[in-house]
């Protein structure tokens, strides 16, 4: 675990999100070329804002898995903002034609799914919490 750990100014953390959006529609645009803009692109974002991606794929054309680490100053949300904001306008500049396949000029669906992922277990931190001792 401890390998895991980033070290900050003011603390020490292990902040890790698995996220998942997809297309509008669940349209199949996300081809190998537009893939591999898009992988590019999420490097470049993650390193303007300050967090780390270190998995990045597309499921079957229409939808983006990507493991992240954040700082705590980082909201889930505002990750998501600048994940799903910039790289939709980028690729519709890139990609003019996708945007025929979609209506109303957004390539993303408004949700995300995201989960947070931890090296200990909730079951582990209970039982620390709960054997801490008392005496003071």
């Amino acid at each position: 675990m401890k390998e895991n750990l980033i070290h900050y100014r003011t603390c020490v953390c292990n902040i890790n999100y698995h996220m998942v959006w997809s297309v509008k529609y669940r349209r199949k645009i996300l081809s190998a070329e537009v893939e591999a803009y898009l992988q590019k692109l999420v490097q470049e974002i993650a390193e303007d804002k300050g967090f780390t991606v270190h998995l990045f794929e597309c499921g079957e054309g229409d939808h983006v898995h990507c493991f992240v680490s954040a700082p705590p100053k980082l909201s889930i949300t505002a990750i998501m903002k600048y994940l799903k904001g910039i790289s939709g306008r980028k690729l519709f500049e890139r990609f003019p034609e996708i945007r025929n396949q979609l209506w109303k000029g957004e390539l993303w669906n408004h949700s995300y799914y995201v989960e947070m992922v931890g090296s200990v277990s909730e079951e582990n931190i209970r039982r620390y919490i709960e054997h801490q001792s008392k005496a003071y």
